[in-house]
């Protein structure tokens, strides 16, 4: 449809029906035996208004939307079709690692595809927009939607929520197999105070615009075609209410000129937060502030109409945001095919398919982060290995927002390990075979026994040891059939049974991590360490066992402390997702190297939190073993440096990384300078190593990081093999948010670090003319 025909669209309509594209339902109030209850009538959603609403939350599956989508335009005053929109974070039915893995493979464009992939899926089952990326920064690992981020630092967060905005969205939103995007959550989300949930965000306008700010714009800047507001208070006022952010700062200076949606209920939340008396007023501010789309509260439809005919609200400001509606609609084509790919053949051609799994074990195996080895991994075929815990039989790795994955998709760990090593594993002894994930004794399906067949006479057992959650946390209605409760004296014999394993294996793989569930939305946690009844497993394998491997499944930095003390191997593993358990056994075997980073820094302990390597020096800076006074900025108990920092991560093999040589030692505004080092394997396996650059501004107007990272090279080198990496510095890696407020850069002297995480010393200078 041609703009010209949009606007004569929207002027022919009535205010009732524009109102109605404001606003947003689930699916279930379009189902044939759902009514409109009271409650439902007193939030304005009325039988009139549900023929004329604009979207639809929650609803996928191409018949299912086909015949909503149907019915609904046959009732529709002018026939226009809905929007069906759905939570698409790391995947859907094909579930790729958690965004948080995703970050740690430093690897945007191996992101995009997997958006590409999920995007197929969704389209053929009928979506049109996915509430995704999530670009908050996030340097708080007790908020846990840290899952749903690439990290802690601005650069890396922009170029992945770029790189899945053109995922999802392609190059034509009307092409087949491509979705709208939307970034959220605009703004500072990530930044709740305490790491809690839906809590306050206290932030200089400076910190904001310098840190948090930045990959919003560049998911923009991709061309997002949605854009969602965050629920928490930001100067004291609700983003969804902000007129200064969403209109002088998301509209104007950022040129965002889509769809603007609420989070779920965040127009009525003002209520809640002090900001508004009632929904009437709660209406006003987020439709003066430009918030497009009302999800899932009455506020719009029952006040909007009231608002704009009282002249509280100009006609014109809803004319705006409902052709904001209309065009978003046009993008994808939904007026020539209403449709659009939804499609029963095609999604069953699509979802799950060879060509999506391989990509899905590919991103897991990437995501995957060594932070230690003494020598343990990978492991030794011809060992008698046990393997111990409560993920070593467990389908749920997809994480909590994988809403549409399914455990029957995933494979454990146990039948990867004998799918794939299990008949290349044997020596003498039979192997043990323990009763899986809490009590559980039979095989899940014919493929897990043919394995237990083909290690009969190998050396693989396992265990399960311990209760996924135990009495830290019950979860209930959500565990799944491999996580039944269990009596004490159940979980003590499982205990006793995985400790004699442990003694009498020559390695042991113990699986532990955090309830799938215990991170995501609304899953702030106080405490970031593991269960203490998998912690009690642990020390009690180690002090039968010394050459202990720890794979670990969490969906943020966790306090490690006794973990890195005790194994000699971690491979953390985030929430791989429906390959998972295939790329990590793998990686254990050394058929794949883990070369992942940290995206995010793992703290020493909570107390450290929030903690990130970009931080600002202070006027005494700790420097350990250095200082020459007592009165430092540091802590009496702990370090002030986290256990493992940003950027950092292991291989199977070791590289060193020359001195830094610089081309030239001065440039002008207009120049640039080259930065290179070489890099060498230095060990006697194939590795990828990920060098990155960061700079520091020695002196400047407004205090400046310690280091900021600014570019990344992967490179992968055969033993022996080196190779020159260089890296391009020119004005813009310099600019700042300077004390006159503008992006500019100043004269000065500037350190170049390269290396393989955040703590390289490895520099040299240059001065900026």
């Amino acid at each position: 449809m041609r703009e010209k025909e949009l606007r004569e669209l929207l002027a022919d309509m009535s205010l009732e029906e524009k109102i109605g594209q404001m606003v947003q339902v689930v699916g279930g109030l379009f189902a044939e035996d759902a009514t409109i209850t009271g409650p439902m009538q007193e939030m304005g959603f009325t039988q009139e208004l549900m023929g004329q609403v604009g979207s639809v939350l929650g609803t996928f599956g191409a018949d299912t939307v086909k015949e909503i989508q149907r019915k609904y335009m046959e009732k529709q005053p002018h026939h226009i079709p809905l929007l069906f929109m759905l939570d698409v974070i790391n995947g859907f039915r094909t579930v790729f690692p958690i965004p948080l893995g995703q970050g740690a493979t430093f690897e945007p464009e191996l992101s995009e595809k997997c958006a590409q992939a999920a995007a197929k899926e969704s389209a053929a089952s009928g979506v049109h927009v996915t509430f995704a990326p999530m670009t908050d920064l996030v340097r708080d690992a007790r908020w846990g939607r840290v899952m749903e981020s690439t990290g802690e630092d601005p650069y890396l967060n922009s170029l992945f929520c770029a790189a899945m905005v053109r995922g999802f969205q392609g190059d034509d939103l009307s092409a087949k197999g491509n979705i709208a995007a939307c970034v959220k959550h605009f703004a500072g989300y990530g930044g709740a105070t305490a790491g809690r949930d839906y809590n306050t965000v206290e932030l200089s306008d400076h910190t904001l615009r310098e840190f948090y700010l930045p990959s919003y714009k560049a998911g923009i800047d991709a061309g997002a075609a949605l854009v969602m507001t965050s629920f928490n208070t930001l100067g004291g006022i609700p983003s969804t209410g902000n007129k200064y952010l969403m209109r002088d700062v998301l509209r104007d200076e950022f040129e965002f000129d889509g769809v603007l949606i609420s989070d779920w209920a965040a127009i009525e939340e003002m209520i809640y937060h002090g900001y508004c008396a009632d929904g009437r007023e709660a209406a006003k501010r987020a439709a003066a502030a430009g918030v497009d789309i009302d999800m899932m509260t009455g506020c719009y439809a029952k006040n909007l109409c009231a608002l704009v005919r009282d002249g509280e609200i100009p006609e014109e400001a809803v004319d705006e945001a409902v052709y904001r509606i209309l065009e978003l609609k046009n993008r994808l084509g939904l007026f020539e095919h209403p449709y659009k790919d939804a499609d029963g053949e095609l999604e069953r051609e699509v979802i799950l398919c060879d060509a999506h799994r391989r990509l899905a074990r590919e991103a897991a195996v990437k995501s995957f982060v060594l932070l230690k080895n003494e020598g343990a991994l990978p492991l030794e075929k011809d060992r008698k290995t046990a393997f111990i815990g409560p993920y070593t039989d467990n389908r749920n790795l997809m994480g909590s927002w994988s809403i549409i994955g399914k455990p029957e998709d995933v494979g454990t760990l146990r039948e990867a390990v004998a799918e794939r090593f299990g008949a290349g594993v044997q020596a003498d002894g039979g192997s043990r075979y323990g009763r899986g994930a809490l009590g559980q004794e039979r095989f899940a399906s014919d493929a897990q026994a043919e394995g237990q067949d083909a290690l009969a006479d190998g050396t693989i057992s396992f265990h399960a040891g311990s209760p996924v959650l135990g009495n830290s946390m019950k979860v209930e209605g959500f565990l799944g059939s491999a996580e039944e409760p269990c009596s004490d004296a159940e979980a003590e014999a499982m205990l006793a049974e995985a400790v004699a394993a442990a003694k009498e294996a020559e390695q042991v793989v113990l699986a532990l991590g955090e309830h799938y569930l215990q991170s995501g939305e609304a899953k702030s946690s106080g405490i970031i360490s593991l269960p203490e009844i998998q912690l009690r497993l642990f020390r009690e394998v180690c002090a039968v066992n010394d050459n202990v491997t720890v794979v670990l499944f969490s969906g943020r930095p966790l306090d490690l402390r006794e973990i890195s003390q005790k194994a000699k191997a971690i491979l953390e593993v985030w929430w791989p997702g429906t390959e998972g358990a295939a790329a990590i056994a793998d990686v254990l075997y050394g058929a794949s190297s883990p070369s992942g980073k940290l995206p995010m820094s793992f703290p020493y302990c909570v107390g450290q939190a929030p903690v990130h390597y970009n931080e600002y020096s202070t006027g005494r800076p700790h420097h350990p073993g250095a200082d020459k006074d007592f009165f430092r900025s540091r802590y009496l108990d702990i370090p002030n440096k986290p256990l493992y920092p940003f950027g950092y991560g292991l291989t199977y093999t070791s590289f060193s990384v020359s001195p830094v040589k610089l081309d030239r030692g001065e440039m002008t505004r207009d120049g640039q300078i080259t930065a290179r080092v070489t890099v060498k394997n230095t060990g006697s396996r194939p590795g990828t190593e990920t060098i990155q650059l960061y700079l520091h501004d020695i002196a400047a107007s407004v205090v400046r990081p310690v280091r900021e990272l600014k570019g990344f090279r992967k490179v992968e080198l055969q033993p022996g093999e080196e190779r020159e990496i260089g890296f391009t510095i020119t004005d813009k890696e310099l600019v700042f948010l300077t004390e006159n407020g503008r992006w500019e850069s100043e004269a000065g002297e500037f350190e170049v670090f390269i290396g393989s995480d955040s703590m390289t010393e490895n520099a040299a200078r240059f001065r900026l003319l």
